[in-house]
């Protein structure tokens, strides 16, 4: 086989390999915080319930955030990126022990805490490890299957919350499912490889700054995503004749289905043009256009469809944007610490979005919510367009 067909071989392999570990990272939490927490913290707390899961999402939160920016900077300086990962998985399948013995609601605040701490000790080496491995070639596909997280820990939240387990065993099946998807890539040897170049040679200063426009653009389509997320089921009861609960979980999976191909023929697609941009700032105007038909005094189908188009542009843009933001960071040799940066956007629109939606859904509905967030996703694509490189290394 030659040199070019093996370099390829081993690239897909690792492309694989990362794509189940993330996909383990999204199990990890998807089904604990959305089902199995809500349903802990209501039997303990009773009536209270509410404010103490508002207590425990926040706390995890802080917890989260300080932690990924932690833990991607020890990668960089102590021991592998294997190490520290294989270190916070078996940690994150201790604490599911934690979580499971914690009695009262303050148990539960303090358990979160501590299990978005391992959590995030081993998401974030994982994703330094593919800044370090992945070329900036193949880097649009890596987004791509980054991709199949989201649709792949829905159907662990309906695996674990089959009816007939007990608590024990939802937690004891999640576990089950991260390891097996997550081991592999800890237990597969590959060859070494020298870590990923930058494209070219840039001043430090605009390196930051590309950097940080980037952020400040994920953090603004993070944002609106933030807020259907948690107000998506109220937005539908608006409007007139709306779908019930159910209609509205099919909904949401649908839009999670359709985005997961989506996004990954974008990926594949950037990677065989070259420039990323372009794809960013067509899905960040798609996603203001969904938002905006969502805000226009819209019956059921059209949100349906301004849901549906936000969504899959939504998943394209954050994709191609953590393709192009590896791609760009601003130190190969803190791409952890860059990364834990970056993840502050994934969790500083759960703080923002609850008071952006407090402030203007009161009294005016939810069309200024709406407008506002499709203003501010255009913004995003401007600040992409204002980003300088984007040039691949090989």
């Amino acid at each position: 086989m030659t040199p070019p067909r093996l370099a390829a071989e081993r690239d897909g392999r690792f492309l694989l390999l990362i794509a189940l570990a993330n996909a383990g990272g999204v199990v990890a939490y998807a089904p604990l915080l959305t089902l199995l927490l809500p349903a802990k913290m209501a039997a303990l707390a009773g009536p209270a319930r509410i404010e103490w899961l508002a207590a425990a999402t926040l706390a995890g939160a802080v917890s989260a955030s300080l932690s990924n920016l932690l833990f991607g900077w020890a990668s960089d300086v102590i021991g592998t990126r294997r190490a520290w990962a294989a270190a916070g998985l078996g940690l994150t399948l201790a604490s599911y022990a934690w979580l499971y013995a914690a009695s009262s609601p303050l148990g539960i605040v303090l358990a979160v805490v501590g299990y978005q701490a391992v959590l995030n000790m081993m998401l974030a080496p994982i994703a330094a490890w593919a800044a370090d491995r992945v070329p900036d070639r193949r880097k649009g596909l890596l987004g791509g299957l980054l991709g199949a997280g989201p649709p792949i820990g829905a159907l662990a939240g309906v695996i674990a919350t089959l009816p007939g387990l007990s608590e024990a065993m939802q937690l004891g099946v999640t576990c089950a499912l991260v390891l097996a998807l997550t081991a592999p890539l800890l237990l597969v040897r590959l060859p070494a490889v020298a870590p990923v170049a930058q494209a070219a040679a840039v001043d430090g200063t605009q390196a930051r700054a590309d950097f940080a426009l980037l952020w400040c653009a994920r953090l603004l389509i993070q944002v609106a995503g933030s807020v259907l997320f948690g107000f998506l089921f109220y937005y539908f009861q608006s409007l007139p004749a709306p779908p019930g609960q159910a209609g509205v979980a099919r909904l949401a999976a649908l839009a999670v289905l359709i985005a997961f191909p989506v996004a990954l023929g974008a990926g594949r697609l950037s990677d065989r043009i070259g420039p990323r941009k372009p794809f960013l700032i067509a899905a960040a105007v798609a996603a203001a256009a969904g938002l905006a038909l969502m805000g226009v005094d819209a019956d059921v189908a059209a949100g349906t469809a301004g849901y549906l188009l936000f969504g899959c542009a939504g998943a394209v843009f954050l994709a191609l944007h953590s393709s192009f933001a590896m791609q760009l960071l601003p130190s190969p040799a803190r791409r952890g610490r860059d990364l834990g940066l970056l993840n502050l956007t994934n969790t500083l629109p759960a703080i923002i979005a609850p008071l952006l939606a407090v402030s203007l859904v009161p009294g005016h509905g939810f069309d200024l919510l709406f407008e506002a967030l499709a203003g501010l996703t255009l913004l995003a694509a401007l600040l992409v367009l204002l980003v300088r490189r984007d040039r691949q290394a090989g």
